[in-house]
């Protein structure tokens, strides 16, 4: 990624910070231009160059990664010491939240079937790729 070639946050507009943890945040966006939602995870970047290259790296493995089932990858850019990765907003929120609306009522067997095969279908998707994902968790598992 070359300066050059970057945008920045500035033709986002933030809405709200929808997650925080370790890694940084994540950040609801309307893009200024199109009126299109997004989501801008924030990373802090790392001081040691190595680290600063994967992170790099990182960002340009998640722009080959294509599929139906995977969160599609818009653009990335630093600023302000941060890696800003810019992804589709899945509206339908994550497998963790749906989990917590349904409260005590069961899913239907055929819904769980489909978002497993879903799942494997990504995870098949980038180790195709000889990717290995170390975090797969519901708080992952995005619904459009």
């Amino acid at each position: 990624m070359r300066a050059e070639t970057l945008s920045s946050m500035e033709r986002y507009s933030v809405q709200k910070v929808i997650g925080e943890g370790s890694f940084g945040r994540a950040l609801f966006v309307w893009c200024k231009s199109s009126q299109e939602k997004y989501v801008v995870k924030e990373v802090q970047l790392p001081k040691r160059h190595s680290e600063l290259e994967n992170s790099r790296r990182e960002a340009i493995l998640l722009s080959r990664m294509k599929h139906p089932n995977i969160v599609a990858f818009r653009e990335a850019f630093e600023a302000d010491d941060s890696l800003c990765i810019v992804m589709e907003y899945c509206s339908g929120g994550d497998l963790l939240q749906r989990i917590q609306q349904q409260k005590a009522e069961q899913f239907c067997v055929d819904d769980i079937l489909r978002w497993f095969a879903e799942m494997c279908a990504a995870a098949l998707h980038i180790h195709d790729r000889r990717v290995l994902h170390r975090d797969l968790k519901s708080k992952l598992l995005q619904y459009h």
